[in-house]
């Protein structure tokens, strides 16, 4: 989801269809370590955009079970530390910016991360093609644990971080993991930007974030499982948005939020409750101990 973000509909916990056979299914009482990616606008975050007590809990569960649960995000990753230290991360991986940033949060580290891997890229190309399209287009490039260079603020609650308006030399001037692209028909900017090398994912119906080529969120966390050493089958990957597609489709067990459109739902082996149900719950409840 884009950095904000939180919805509706009702759904109650149950599986969407058997699982092929050939899939392994982890997290269903076994006493297997597991690593579990969760979302988190819509799956961990509803409109209040506050960590329910009772999700809190059910993270703090499955970590002491020995489980690695990992935060997969659109969010920059000022934006997702916020989001870790709500969830009691002394010490875990998170995966911002669509998978262009993968980090260690945690109290004690400095500024409370470590970056592990960063991908840039030259942004100038994208904003230009975004502007010959869109002149109006709002634009925001993201710097690292800080907040955004932008041609134009955006409103308050829409990005995290702070924000500073920019010439086009200073937006363009040095790499960066992600721009994001915002206007009434941003989303027809998506195959063109895509022929220009990157990876563009729609975040919203006037949203486009742009990261790396080849980057996503299964790219970030299959570079984090392989770190850890679990085992391929036994991830879990829990989403609401488009830009979860492939993290659900990497994991051994993908799960869709009660709430999450026809496409996400499609991609995942089940479905859980809504963000209002807790849905995120039921699953970390799922997961049992470790050996």
């Amino acid at each position: 989801m884009t950095e904000t973000t939180g919805t509706t509909s009702s759904t109650t916990t149950a599986p969407r269809s058997a699982p092929a056979p050939s899939r392994s299914l982890p997290g269903r009482g076994t006493a297997t370590r597991s690593l579990v990616a969760l979302d988190i606008d819509g799956t961990l975050l509803g409109a209040d955009r506050v960590v329910p007590a009772v999700t809190v809990d059910a993270v703090l569960d499955a970590r002491r079970s020995g489980h690695h649960v990992v935060l997969a995000s659109g969010r920059s990753l000022v934006g997702v530390l916020p989001v870790a230290r709500a969830l009691g991360f002394d010490q875990g991986w998170v995966v911002a910016s669509n998978g262009a940033v993968v980090a260690r949060a945690g109290d004690g580290l400095p500024d409370g991360y470590r970056l592990e891997k960063m991908h840039t890229f030259d942004v100038e190309p994208v904003i230009r093609l975004a502007r010959a399209f869109i002149p109006g287009i709002q634009v925001g490039v993201e710097e690292i644990g800080w907040g955004y260079r932008v041609n134009r603020l955006f409103e308050r609650g829409l990005v995290n971080g702070q924000q500073r308006r920019a010439s086009d030399t200073e937006l363009w001037n040095v790499p960066a993991p992600r721009v994001i692209l915002r206007a009434e028909g941003a989303l027809a900017l998506t195959e063109p930007l895509r022929d220009l090398g990157v990876t563009a994912s729609p975040a919203g119906p006037d949203w486009l974030d742009v990261t790396p080529r080849y980057l996503s969120k299964a790219t970030a966390l299959e570079r984090v499982r392989e770190r850890i050493g679990v085992d391929p089958r036994q991830t879990v990957a829990v989403g609401d948005g488009v830009n979860d597609l492939e993290m659900l489709t990497w994991a051994a067990r993908g799960v869709a939020m009660g709430h999450a459109p026809a496409a996400v739902i499609d991609a995942a082996d089940e479905v859980t409750g809504t963000i209002e149900e807790h849905g995120v719950v039921a699953v970390l409840r799922a997961l049992g101990g470790s050996n």
